[in-house]
């Protein structure tokens, strides 16, 4: 199938590892520009030069901390000096600490919050005019089971998280009959760099082993594994393409069938 993505221009923040970054080489691999962001410099120089190795899409970094009131900004300008425009925007945002609600520090959820939605919705802002002229785009948020099925050990993610599910729906319904698409991709157990933080962090509560945590929690998918980057970044591939313009103020699971609810 083609994705119909070559010649496509895409933003991919927090895309200097984990399912950002997994992105970014799939949406070049089908011959999209992509403009990696994130805060370790040195990474996204890297990875962005590995990808122009392979000669398919180009791609680009940036340097921002979504902690930055002017991040939304910082992400714009390198758009507009790298590549133009945006056709496709990837609105992936790092996660708060582990923890129960109750442990929670309150006093530093305003900054979680601006960090992992009023960021999302600010650099939307600032690319949609583009998307708008032309005619075409896509606005694929990443978000996490907990918005679904929330997770006892990430409850300020399940907090937080959650309103990015409102603003995609609302969105995407003021959007539709213009050719734009903003959808939500909820990944399950992803074996990730920040999923083993969270494995080690596991075992450390439960007094197991790393290897221990993994297996318990493997055991919980029905799929009996957790997924891969590459898999996760296909579907998102397949979201923001030509033959998906149909699908639309949706969250797409992809998950080994690890949330339980129909």
């Amino acid at each position: 199938m083609d994705l119909g993505l070559k010649g496509k221009r895409a933003l991919v923040m927090s895309s200097s590892r984990g399912l950002g970054l997994g992105i970014a080489r799939v949406l070049a691999e089908e011959g999209a520009d992509v403009l990696l962001s994130g805060r370790s410099e040195d990474r996204l120089a890297a990875e962005a030069a590995a990808i122009n190795a392979k000669g398919q899409g180009r791609a680009h970094w940036v340097g921002c901390d979504l902690a930055s009131d002017d991040a939304a900004d910082t992400l714009a300008r390198a758009v507009a000096d790298t590549m133009g425009a945006a056709d496709i925007l990837v609105a992936n945002t790092g996660g708060p600490p582990p923890g129960k609600m109750v442990e929670a520090d309150l006093t530093k959820l305003t900054a979680q919050f601006n960090q992992m939605v009023l960021r999302v919705a600010e650099t939307t802002d600032r690319l949609l005019p583009a998307m708008r002229k032309a005619g075409w785009g896509r606005v694929l948020a990443i978000g996490s089971s907990g918005v679904i099925q929330p997770i006892p050990t990430l409850a300020v993610s399940n907090t937080i998280r959650s309103a990015l599910v409102g603003w995609s729906k609302s969105l995407s319904n003021d959007l539709a009959a213009e050719g734009i698409t903003v959808n939500m991709l909820i990944p399950g157990r992803i074996h990730t760099e920040r999923v083993d933080e969270l494995d080690e962090a596991a075992a450390k509560r439960g007094g197991i082993t790393l290897d221990e945590a993994r297996a318990a929690s493997a055991k919980t998918i029905p799929a009996g594994r957790y997924g891969t980057v590459e898999e996760f970044a296909k579907t998102a591939a397949f979201l923001v393409s030509e033959p998906a313009s149909y699908i639309t103020g949706s969250l797409i699971r992809c998950d080994g069938g690890s949330i339980r609810s129909v």
